[in-house]
């Protein structure tokens, strides 16, 4: 048996017309090689579109291609992602569901107890929809996962869900599900949500897999993967075998521009001296701190008209900035050490943190012009007195 397995199409999610087009002509390109190879169904793991009501040009597309599947009667399973499913649970997934070109294996007998959709191949299929900031994790805390790891036979668990276990660096700060949330003895679970490729068996449970997106969704989702990509799966007496499949389409070249110390005609003439771009996506990140003038004061447009044989441009001047930015930058660094400092001294001392940050903020005031120093200090001591709610 050979089954793929997708995840986060996010059509629509780019704002540059160039870029969405190239996101549904790469989800178009995984729909055709799973045609090719004959594929017995397709997992899509959440987040087909951006949005829960995508605009019509964008569901017109995605119909057509999908239509494309239903044509050779391959079957298409899916879950809502935290993107497209609503609160009030209106999603474009329905629309599609109702005209038979793909199915919602989320299907509950009763708020806790899921139910299976088995497959003509005999392979049963059922999973959990993502939300915003991770709150499905009460679905999986309720969840009656007994009768799950009863079933017997090839079973799939769909997820969209950031497992804390997995996370890498850059997403420590995301909500994540605990692995010991997901129930066991599935063969294979098809994750989707994290932006990254990943395929291991965890005993106990079984083949964890994330594909990636089916295109990179943000600049920095361009950097590092270049291009999409999903799974395809053999299986053979419960062994699976997964393949990663690329989805190039345009080629992306990445520049990166050190402005330390330099002005921003400098960084103009870098921007102008790209070679080799021809119909590539360029990405241009710019770091550091300017010599002279502003992050304003570069020319991008005129910079750019040199490198008008390229597919599409993106910068990203995110961290650069100018000697002022710096000297913001050292200010801001004092008022974190003296988090750390008070959140240090609340472990000693019953206080609540919030009224030392405010008696520091009443400490802070400076004297006004024409002001007393009697004056001045009165007041001083009255803010004092409010913050700590009593007489000094």
């Amino acid at each position: 048996m050979k089954f793929a397995h997708l995840a986060d199409c996010h059509i629509g999610g780019w704002r540059e017309q160039k870029l969405k087009d190239l996101s549904i002509q790469s989800f178009e390109k995984a729909i055709e090689h799973c045609i090719k190879e004959y594929v017995g169904f397709i997992i899509i793991a959440g987040d087909l579109f951006d949005t829960a009501l995508p605009q019509i040009d964008l569901l017109k597309e995605t119909t057509r291609i999908l239509k494309k599947v239903k044509e050779q009667d391959i079957p298409v399973y899916i879950i809502p992602g935290s993107h497209d499913f609503s609160t009030s649970g209106k999603t474009m997934l329905d629309v599609l569901e109702q005209a038979g070109l793909l199915e919602n294996v989320m299907k509950l007998k009763d708020p806790q107890t899921l139910e299976f959709t088995i497959d003509r191949t005999g392979t049963k299929l059922t999973g959990i929809l993502g939300r915003k900031q991770g709150l499905e994790v009460k679905d999986y805390e309720e969840l009656n996962r007994a009768p799950l790891e009863k079933e017997e036979g090839f079973k799939i668990f769909l997820f969209h869900s950031l497992l804390n276990e997995l996370k890498p660096k850059d997403l420590d700060m995301v909500e994540g599900t605990a692995l010991s949330l997901l129930p066991k003895n599935f063969n294979y679970y098809a994750g989707g949500h994290p932006h990254f490729i990943y395929s291991e068996h965890h005993e106990g449970y079984g083949r964890i897999a994330y594909p990636g997106p089916t295109f990179p969704n943000n600049f920095k989702e361009l950097e590092q993967l270049k291009h999409g990509g999903f799974w395809i799966l053999e299986t053979s007496n419960n062994q699976i075998t997964p393949r990663h499949i690329p989805l190039p389409i345009k080629e992306t070249k990445t520049i990166y521009i050190d402005a330390n110390n330099k002005t921003p005609e400098e960084i103009e003439e870098e921007i102008q001296n790209i070679q080799d771009i021809e119909d590539k996506i360029i990405t241009i990140r710019i770091e550091g701190t300017l010599r002279l003038g502003k992050p304003t004061d570069i020319k991008f447009r005129e910079a750019f008209t040199k490198l008008n044989n390229a597919y599409c441009i993106l910068k990203n001047t995110h961290k650069l900035q100018t000697k002022q930015n710096e000297a913001e930058q050292e200010r801001k660094n004092i008022h974190l050490i003296e988090e750390e400092i008070i959140q240090e001294a609340c472990k000693n001392i019953t206080i609540q943190k919030e009224i030392i940050k405010n008696l520091l903020e009443a400490l802070y005031k400076e004297k006004l012009e024409g002001e007393k120093s009697i004056d001045f200090e009165k007041r001083i001591l009255k803010e004092a007195e409010l913050v700590l709610g009593r007489t000094l």
